[in-house]
């Protein structure tokens, strides 16, 4: 679960045990697929669009879904599919669908796997903004001012889009498809998803495995000890290597010295250098929320986390072009599959922002959130959707093996610890060079397809401390052989 990159909050069966009673309507055979090609798959795959109800208390309108499937490589295949439920929130499933060939290249041999995109993104009428903060000369303020007139300008129920509500969905796009009982795959906030549907529909379900696993009273925006966690770890383990310290002796000191920076600036402060991508001579505005932003997203993967020493000691010396082309990558390559902002916000503002509590952020206080955790009241003042209260969540009773990585800077393993107290049968595996996602990494999914084969049975998760840990970048010519 990519994203702005944040992770989630479940709620309890009891919660909306009303809500998820209302009648579905019956389906006397499965829902006819059609032959596609998506983005990210070579091969044909088959899809459905689905409509749903965009709010089940009031009948009438309608959003409609869509989603993949890609049938199991194996005649005679087993009657239980993978569910797989993206992160964000904003992610789409047709996002994700890379992972075919990585995390369940094993699984499908035997079981469907099923990719949705929750509403609100990716070809479920993705909610999202045609501009923002892409003007790299623009301050956060201006960014601001940007999205609060996308919010405006938007004429999406945003109160519909909802946990529950994507929970619903799920259940509509099962019975649609002709399945019993499913299994799911949920990646960060999919975890979420994931943990709220088991709890809603607890008989329709055989196994879950949870990847980056958000704990049912995590809130989204305080993340902040948890990403400072992740670089102070960098710190140390740079401090630790050889090549990395000599290269870069004082690190923590520059990377304190570009915060004070950006305290001491208003909105930010003006660069003027060769446009990474053209050369031309460009200005551009650092502020908090691209400085902070970009190191985060970093962090989700040692690979790319240890490229920031480089990153940071070249900025603290005035050379922000590394820094820039680093930022540039992301808008350069994942326009198509960027999280669906509107999508997210309307989650969050809904579930998130009412427990963080000024207690709790200012506990959680840090650099890394501190930018996006202060223009959030203002986003969801302009959002507007009522609040979803909170109750203790049930005990899942199914089958569940929970996935962290140990530098992981959104849902480290103490996140997996807390959602396991609330699991009958849960089983967890840590690896220790991984960050956010493990999946499709080195024995990750030899293990996904022995527990969905038999999820009573304890998975030996020894293999993978066998991922090894990325090198350094310690100079221009990229990270070390």
């Amino acid at each position: 679960m990519r994203s702005s990159p944040i992770p989630q909050a479940p709620l309890t069966a009891a919660l909306f045990a009303a809500f998820f009673a209302a009648p579905l309507a019956a389906h006397a055979a499965p829902a006819a697929t059609h032959g596609c090609h998506l983005p990210g798959v070579e091969e044909g795959l088959r899809c459905l669009r689905l409509p749903v109800p965009l709010d089940a208390a009031r009948p009438g309108a309608t959003l409609t879904l869509h989603v993949t499937v890609a049938p199991a490589l194996r005649e005679g295949a087993r009657p239980d599919p993978v569910f797989v439920l993206a992160g964000g929130p904003g992610e789409a499933g047709s996002d994700v669908l890379p992972l075919l060939s990585t995390a369940f290249r094993r699984v499908r041999a035997t079981r469907d796997i099923v990719f949705i995109d929750q509403r609100g993104t990716g070809l479920s009428g993705k909610l999202e903004c045609d501009s923002g903060d892409a003007d790299d000369s623009a301050t956060d303020q201006q960014a601001d001012a940007a999205m609060l007139r996308c919010i405006a300008a938007s004429k999406a129920p945003f109160a519909a889009y909802t946990t529950a509500n994507a929970a619903r969905d799920i259940e509509q796009v099962r019975r649609a498809l002709g399945y019993g009982r499913i299994n799911l795959w949920g990646g960060s906030y999919g975890t979420r998803l994931a943990q709220v549907y088991a709890r809603a529909y607890p008989g329709n379900v055989r196994a879950l495995a949870l990847d980056g696993v958000a704990a049912p009273d995590q809130v989204i925006p305080a993340g902040g000890r948890d990403s400072q966690a992740a670089l102070d770890q960098l710190f140390r383990q740079c401090a630790a290597d050889a090549g990395c310290s000599k290269a870069y002796p004082a690190l923590r000191t520059e990377f304190d010295a570009l915060v004070a920076k950006l305290d001491a600036s208003a909105g930010g402060f003006k660069l003027s250098l060769p446009d990474p991508r053209t050369a031309r001579q460009v200005d551009t505005t650092m502020t908090s929320a691209r400085l902070f932003g970009t190191m985060h997203g970093m962090l989700y993967a040692p690979a790319d986390a240890r490229r920031l020493p480089f990153l940071l000691h070249s900025a603290a010396q005035g050379r922000w072009q590394p820094f820039v082309a680093r930022r540039n990558l992301a808008a350069d390559f994942s326009a198509e599959g960027s999280p669906a902002t509107l999508m997210h916000l309307a989650v969050v503002c809904a579930e998130d922002m009412p427990r963080l509590t000024p207690a709790l952020a200012a506990s959680d206080a840090a650099p890394l959130t501190r930018a996006i955790v202060g223009r959030l009241p203002a986003l969801c003042r302009a959002m507007n959707v009522p609040a979803a209260p909170w109750t203790e969540p049930a005990r899942i009773a199914a089958p569940a093996l929970l996935l962290s990585g140990a530098q992981d800077p959104v849902t480290p393993p103490h996140r997996a610890a807390s959602a396991a107290r609330h699991m009958a049968h849960a089983q967890q595996l840590t690896a220790p060079n991984v960050g956010h996602g493990v999946s499709q990494l080195g024995c990750a999914p030899r293990l996904l397809r022995a527990f969905f084969d038999r999820p009573q049975d304890q998975v030996d998760g020894a293999c993978l401390a066998e991922i090894p840990a990325p090198t350094f970048q310690l100079g221009s010519a990229g990270p070390q052989p």
